[in-house]
Order: structure tokens, then C-alpha cells, then sequence
């Protein structure tokens, strides 16, 4: 949700920025532009996709210093007057920035200027130039500024009068600086924008400002402390960022599912084939009488899954909650509970302000994520990683199914130290389901023949299942509206009879997951009572408990861990009906991938 990028001292700023915000597009956007010093400051800002900007920008425009972005509507429609940078009303302070200013109101009644957007972020840079008119000092009148903002801010402001510097601040969103060679610095919301020049980084911490140049990064903190930090290695393949011969990225990702799974057994168990976590994540979870799952969206969905394998594996009491509604209407905890966050990016806001309140309250955190290194990781008390790679389609299909194989992987060990027997060997099965996720994805034609049967004229769809089921429903669900903008729901099958039924019409499209044992029947039950009112019923069911009229049959595993495999007909279904409809699969309309607001 929203990309920033900088650079200092590089003749060829221009086309650097351009391809660093081309790597953000995955994040999520509806406008972007760029600000450049070259004989005054040059803006160019455009609606819609970098093609678009790459247009409106000259050929010839360039310089030592420049700033860009690609900004998600949050205060104002898309529209060019509202699209990033801003300028101050005499042009020479030009400012991008992510994040909500939460008090930005306020702060406009202390202006004496004419706004030109409707953004919080033009009220910023006039607020600079209203406390440079007071101090005569750039640093001092950013310092100010930032004292008096409320929410989340990455700030990146440049001055027409001193090009040779850079300034950035932090607070609450993503914000890193990539070191050059020493000839040039760089500043990204996001390590992948700029691996085109460099892979060392230094993080910055909330409350912090920084003043670049083109040899030297100074952090300080709001009362002028300097701060010193050592830079780290982003262990990103640039090549793992890339399409390749993919028409999309999300089909890429799905086709990735198999090998992100033998990635974490072989990243979680040792040389005897035991499972092997850092003994400080397990002393954190072990002792404590609750596990409160926080996600949102997918996250939420896998954590879903997560609570069963928690419970019934490692018997410890586990509860599943949105994000965005926990942090405001928290309920009645226990004596010792543990925060445990799902976040494929570690930077999801909601998240991040459930985990701000838990830490308040002196309850530890355990984050299962994508990103080493992310807000999210680094607050936490302890991290596990997904070792997914990177995930650049909006439409989330491999940071869920290795946010299950984790948890699985927690459950497991957790079961060991408590000297509970379980009954299959995990990591075994997790050999059999990548081998199994195999030969569901190389039968892409079959999907893409269900998706046009089922969907290619529906304008609703509904998902229903049993137990684990119910829960993978809720996802297939998701992934449907996400990119193919049918409208689609999730639910438990028994819930259909209590309202849901009366929205079922002759051809209504239902897709049946059919893959638990023990409530399968009931399920089939289901099916009936909806095919009953003139539904067209899509069943996906395991091996050993399919019928003949079963559209698609998955191979048969641990009913525990099944939404590992059953979850790929769902992606894949979506994907294609996506297609159908010439949606945007990779890019749907009004989402972002990383969401850094709350």
C-alpha cells in the first residue's frame, strides 16, 4: 500500500526510480509520480499504472536527487492534484509519504495557505515550510514538524535550495536506506525496489529522522540524538522478484507452493529428521494458558487453520482474531496468554497495533512472517519465517499455505516438549502433500474448464464445507472477490439452512469442499439441500471419499493438513475465472499487497 522511493547523488536517477517503483506496483496504487533537483525541482505526476507516469515524464528530465511514488487513495480520490510528491506553496519543499496523518485537520486550521489536494500529505510539507519561515533551518523545521504529526508516517523531503540533501523520517510504516558505493545513497518502503543498486540496508526505527547525502546516513532521533546502526544483507534473489516466463505472478506463486513447503522441512528439521525451533520460541509459547492468533484477511484464514492444529496437536487453547477488530474491542484475556501475529509482509498495521497494546500489557509476541527484518519481526519477541520467497501478486496463495506448514511445524514441536504422541509424523506428510500439490497443479486445464463452467456467468458464489473445510471455503472465497470481482462468501455447511440458503437460485454456483472423515456426510448433506433449490454444485473431494459426480478429486492426506492441498483447486479456480473476465489478476482494483495503514 503505497511505495517510496530515493536517491541521492546517481546521474541516472530518473530511470533508477522509475524501475524501483515498477518493483512496488505489486504493493498496491492508483497514481505516481516523481520530483527531481535539476535547475529548480521538476514534478511529474500521472493517474494510474508507471506505464502511464513513464509517458508524462521527459526524456531529458533528470537529477542528483529525486524522490518517487506510487500512493493507494486514502484522503481523496486518484486524481493528479492529489497523486505524490507535494510541494509547499513557494515550491522549494517537495515531500512523498505513506502512511495517515491522523490529525491532519487540525493542523490545516494552523495554515495560512490554499491547498491545491485533498491529501494529508500536502498539509506536511506546508507545515515545513511554515516552521522554516520561523527557523531558517531545514532540519529544525522538519524535526518540528514531525513532533506535531499523529499516526503513521515514511517521509522523504527534498529541498530545491540544498540538493545535496536527502531527508527521511519514520513512524509506524515501512522505510529503509539502501548504501551505495559510496558515490550514492538510496531510500525505499521496500528492499526489492532498490536490489537494482544495492543490498545493503539499514532499518529505521519509529520516532527517527535521517539526513542523507551521497557518502554519509546520520539518524537521529526527535530531540537531535544521533543513532548509530549497523547495515544488514537483504538475502533477496533478485531473479526470485521476477515473472519470468509467467503470464502473471500469481500463477507463478501457485506453481511455487511445492518447493515453499520442502523449503520449510528442510529449513525446520535437523539432520535426524527432527523438528528444530529455537528453544526461545519454544519457551515463550510453553507455560502460557492461551495463544491469541491476529491476522487479517488470509492471515486471518490461516490462522484459522492454525487454531485446530494448535489445539488438537499440541492440546494448548487457542483463539483466532481480526485484527483490526482486536486492537480497538479487546476481550477479557487470561493470566497468560501469547500474542501470536500472521503476516505474510510484517508490516500489516492492524497487526501492528494489536502487538503495540500487547506489549503495553507485558504479553509476549511470537510473529510467523514472510519478511525478515519487518516491523512486525523485529517488535515481536521471537520470529518465525516462512521461507516463502517473495510474494508480489495482491491475491496471497503461497505465504497461506506456508503460514499452515509453520504453524504445523509450532504445533509439532510444541507437542514434543510437552511429550504428547501424535499420530503421524509431520514432517513425512509434508513430503507426501508437496509431492501431492504436484499433480493438482500440472492439472491447470481441469480448473480452467470448472472456472468456465461454474463461474463464467455468475454474478455470486458461495463456498461450503465442514470442520477444516469451512475454513479453506472462507479463503477460496476471498481469493474469488479479490481478482475476480464475483461477489462470493464462505460458510460452514450446517450455517446454510440458518439464512444463507435463501439466496440460492437456479445455477447458483457452490463449490463443496469434501475432504474430513468424520463430517463428510454431513457436508454431502449439504450439497443436496442446495442442488435441491437449483444450485450448480462444484464438489472437490479427497481421495477415498469421492463420488463419481465429484468434479475434482484431491489426493488423499492428514485430514489435519488437508487445507494444504484442497485450498489449490480453490486458487486455481479463481485464478481462471479472473481470466475469464479479463480482470487485472495480479493488480486488483482498489487493494494493496503490503497494507501499512490501519
Amino acid at each position: 500500500m503505497c511505495g517510496i522511493v530515493g536517491m541521492i547523488g546517481q546521474v541516472n536517477t530518473k530511470e533508477i526510480l522509475l524501475k524501483g517503483l515498477e518493483k512496488l506496483e505489486y504493493r498496491g496504487y492508483d497514481s505516481a509520480g516523481l520530483a527531481f533537483v535539476n535547475d529548480g525541482v521538476q514534478v511529474h505526476k500521472e493517474v494510474g499504472r508507471i506505464a502511464a507516469l513513464r509517458e508524462v515524464v521527459p526524456a531529458e528530465a533528470d537529477g542528483l536527487v529525486g524522490i518517487g511514488h506510487t500512493r493507494w487513495a486514502t484522503h481523496g480520490v486518484p486524481s493528479v492534484p492529489n497523486a505524490h510528491p507535494h510541494q509547499s506553496a513557494s515550491s522549494r519543499f517537495t515531500l512523498v509519504h505513506n502512511g495517515v496523518i491522523e490529525n491532519d485537520e487540525q493542523l490545516k486550521a494552523e495554515l495560512n495557505v490554499d491547498l491545491l489536494s485533498d491529501t494529508d500529505t500536502e498539509v506536511i510539507v506546508q507545515m515545513i515550510e511554515k516552521n522554516f519561515a520561523e527557523t531558517n533551518d531545514v532540519v529544525e523545521a522538519f524535526r518540528q514538524t514531525l513532533r506535531v504529526l499523529h499516526g503513521s508516517y515514511a517521509l522523504a523531503l527534498i529541498d530545491a535550495e540544498n540538493p545535496d540533501v536527502l531527508y527521511v523520517a519514520k513512524n509506524k510504516s515501512p522505510l529503509l536506506v539502501g548504501l551505495g558505493d559510496g558515490t550514492f545513497n538510496v531510500v525505499a518502503s521496500d528492499a526489492m525496489a532498490m536490489l537494482q543498486v544495492t543490498d545493503q540496508f539499514v532499518e529505521l526505527h519509529d520516532g527517527e529522522m535521517i539526513i542523507l547525502t551521497r557518502d554519509s546516513v546520520t539518524i537521529q532521533d526527535l530531540d537531535g540524538n544521533v543513532k548509530e546502526r549497523e547495515a544488514y544483507t537483504a538475502e533477496i534473489d533478485a531473479s526470485d522478484i521476477e515473472k519470468g516466463t509467467y503470464a502473471h505472478y500469481m500463477l507463478k506463486e501457485m506453481d511455487e507452493q511445492p518447493a515453499v513447503i520442502r523449503n520449510i522441512v528442510q529449513k525446520y528439521q535437523n539432520e535426524s529428521g527432527e523438528i528444530t525451533l529455537d528453544q526461545s520460541v519454544r519457551d515463550l509459547v510453553l507455560g502460557r494458558d492461551r495463544v491469541y492468533i491476529i491476522g487479517c484477511g488470509t492471515s486471518y484464514h490461516a490462522g484459522l487453520i492454525g487454531k485446530q492444529l494448535i489445539e488438537q496437536i499440541a492440546g494448548i487453547p487457542t483463539e483466532v482474531h481480526i485484527s483490526s477488530e482486536f486492537g480497538y474491542n479487546m476481550p477479557l484475556l487470561t493470566e497468560k496468554p501469547l500474542f501470536l501475529f500472521l503476516s505474510q509482509s510484517g508490516e500489516t498495521a492492524d497487526s501492528r497495533a494489536v502487538l503495540v497494546e500487547a506489549k503495553k500489557l507485558g504479553h509476549p509476541a511470537l510473529t510467523i512472517t514472510n519478511v525478515a527484518g519487518s516491523t512486525l519481526s523485529r517488535e515481536a519477541n521471537a520470529t518465525l519465517l516462512l521461507h516463502a520467497g517473495p510474494e508480489i501478486a495482491v491475491a496471497s496463495t503461497k505465504a497461506y499455505t506456508a503460514q499452515i506448514a509453520v504453524l504445523a511445524v509450532l504445533a509439532f514441536d510444541l507437542a514434543q516438549a510437552k511429550g504428547v504422541d501424535v499420530n503421524f509424523d509431520l514432517m513425512k506428510e509434508l513430503g507426501k502433500i508437496s509431492s501431492a500439490m504436484e499433480s493438482v497443479m500440472s492439472q491447470k486445464e481441469r480448473f480452467q474448464e470448472i472456472a468456465s463452467e461454474y463461474l463464467s456467468e455468475s454474478r455470486n458464489a458461495f463456498f461450503i464445507g465442514r470442520g477444516q473445510d469451512a475454513y479453506v471455503g472462507m479463503e477460496g472465497a476471498l481469493k474469488l472477490k479479490e481478482i475476480s470481482y464475483i461477489q462470493a462468501e464462505g460458510y460452514a455447511g450446517g450455517e446454510l439452512k440458518h439464512g444463507p440458503i435463501a439466496l440460492i437460485e437456479d445455477n447458483t454456483p457452490v463449490i463443496a469442499l469434501v475432504t474430513q472423515p468424520h463430517v463428510h456426510l454431513n457436508n454431502r448433506g449439504n450439497v443436496k439441500e442446495v442442488v435441491a433449490r437449483g444450485a450448480n454444485a462444484c464438489v472437490i473431494a479427497a481421495e477415498g471419499l469421492e463420488l463419481p459426480t465429484d468434479a475434482f478429486v484431491i489426493p488423499a492426506v492428514e485430514p489435519l493438513l488437508s487445507p494444504l492441498l484442497s485450498v489449490l483447486p480453490l486458487q486455481l479456480i479463481s485464478y481462471y475465472a479472473a481470466l475469464g473476465r479479463d480482470c487485472d489478476v495480479d493488480k486488483p482494483r482498489n487493494l494493496a499487497k503490503s497494507v501499512t495503514v490501519e
